[in-house]
């Protein structure tokens, strides 16, 4: 899952161009035979958390042997799209892997220090790089609020040059980067919210400034020191290069009313992505794996795996955007799953019809058909779920930009769970549902594997439910 960023900014995160085709469903579907009421429960008795924990064997035995993670443009990605593609093929599913082109982004060397002590900080993805030998230049603290950078009188009296500290809020960190240009600063440095490492991405915005990202404590302690000296070096190189996506459809089930389910297949670079994505992608796996690629289903039911999720929901963004507008109207429904075992779990479902009242408001209708349903069938394994707002993290955002319903199942990421959750589904009370988000300790011990279970189940009989009805999800 990457970070926080409006949805409405996904279209210009990567300047990407579908190169081959394998967007749009198969225009007719075999002949099945009549759809089987049994089809929810029977997957979900199938499917497995134990048999999703293979598949995230592999993936993490595919991190260790390229390198220690499955991102973007690396060999582990790569192989992380033949292992999806080729069990795919080997249960008879017809399977593609569709291409396109997207910037990725590497660190050759990273340091911040203040006032001659080293600070700990991750470079922003598509950061610019300082001159060569770093930038220095005093420490000027901005308004430590939730909109903080996000105007241009934000940079009130600063001086020429400074390296500003800024507060994770509301507008994206791209735009606090373009902000500081335009002030004059020379470099950004943003302060999380939450005590954890701050991982994120600039997008594709031009007129940035050097980016870093630090975790709340550390934010904490240098906004009570302006005006130290700082001293940051960013060696960074942005490059185009070429990514897939992976797609299977079965083969049986009415073409026009498609119900779509997708996790992202990508790693970060820190790390092997076990619990961020590699729970989404086995989840989703065995799923399909259970489902077969000839059921008897009322509807079609295409799985998708995406590529480029990380640096802004490339891979998605331009699936979507490559379908026409009939193929758009053919997708029922979208269902995302990423993370869906975090150590620390709580049972998140995508707040379709914004009964919560917060964040961005509800999804498109028929997504609050589809939050209904999970929170059913979570019921159905023991547990009560909570809503979670569509912030435009993951890859329904393409999704509900396009006007299909859609939702989700997640874990949680670097937020804290609250007491009243801890009470409600264990774990620990102000503690992240992920301590090793975007990092290299986001291993296969880093996975509840009772979540993962339950999720598994969870998605399992959903899929079965809206592969045989969609009552209730208007057709558009």
């Amino acid at each position: 899952m990457r970070g926080r960023r409006s949805v409405g900014a996904l279209a210009v995160l990567a300047a990407a161009l579908l190169t081959a085709c394998g967007s749009a469903a198969p225009t007719a579907a075999q002949t099945a035979p009549p759809a089987d009421p049994t089809l929810p429960a029977r997957l979900a008795a199938t499917a497995s958390g134990d048999r999703a924990f293979t598949h995230l064997q592999r993936l993490q035995a595919i991190a260790e042997e390229n390198g220690g993670n499955r991102a973007l443009g690396t060999p582990g990605y790569d192989a992380s799209v033949e292992f999806v593609a080729g069990t795919l093929r080997d249960a008879g599913f017809t399977v593609d892997t569709p291409t396109f082109d997207v910037r990725s982004f590497a660190v050759q060397d990273q340091r911040l220090t203040v006032d001659g002590a080293v600070v700990e900080s991750a470079v922003m993805n598509f950061s610019p790089a300082t001159p060569a030998g770093g930038i220095s230049a005093p420490l000027h603290v901005l308004a430590q609020d939730a909109t903080s950078g996000c105007e241009a009188e934000d940079f009130a009296g600063m001086p020429a040059g400074a390296v500003v500290l800024a507060k994770r809020g509301t507008c994206p960190f791209g735009a606090k980067s373009q902000n500081a240009r335009t002030a004059g600063a020379g470099g950004l440095i943003v302060a999380n919210t939450e005590d954890t490492p701050l991982g994120g991405t600039l997008g594709d915005l031009p007129d940035t400034v050097p980016t870093t990202g630090v975790t709340s404590s550390v934010g904490d302690g240098l906004a009570a020191r302006a005006g130290a000296p700082v001293a940051l070096l960013l060696a960074t190189t942005t490059q185009q290069t070429t990514s897939r996506n992976v797609i299977a459809q079965t083969t049986t089930g009415d073409t026009d009313r498609v119900v779509m389910a997708g996790a992202h297949l990508d790693s970060v670079p820190e790390g092997p992505g076990i619990n961020d994505n590699g729970t989404g992608t086995a989840a989703l796996l065995d799923v399909a794996l259970a489902l077969g690629p000839s059921p008897a289903t009322a509807n079609a039911v295409r799985f998708a795996w995406w590529g480029a999720e990380e640096i802004g929901l490339v891979g998605s963004t331009r699936y979507v955007e490559g379908l026409s507008p009939e193929d758009k109207g053919r997708i029922a429904l979208y269902l995302n799953l990423d993370m869906v075992g975090s150590p620390n779990a709580g049972y998140l479902v995508y707040d379709g019809d914004d009964s919560d009242r917060t964040g961005e408001g509800p999804g498109p209708a028929g997504s609050a058909v589809v939050e209904q349903v999970l929170l059913e069938q979570l019921a159905a394994v023991g547990v009560q779920g909570s809503g979670t707002d569509f912030d435009g993290r993951s890859d329904y955002g393409p999704f509900i930009e396009a006007g299909i319903p859609a939702g989700g199942l997640f874990t949680g990421a670097e937020e804290a769970k609250t007491a009243e959750q801890a009470q409600q589904w264990g774990g620990q009370a102000d503690r992240p549902y992920d301590a090793c988000y975007h990092q290299a300790c986001d291993n296969l011990t880093n996975v509840d594997r009772t979540a993962l279970d339950r999720n598994v189940d969870t998605l399992a009989s959903t899929v079965g439910r809206f592969a045989l009805t969609l009552n209730g999800v208007p057709q558009r």
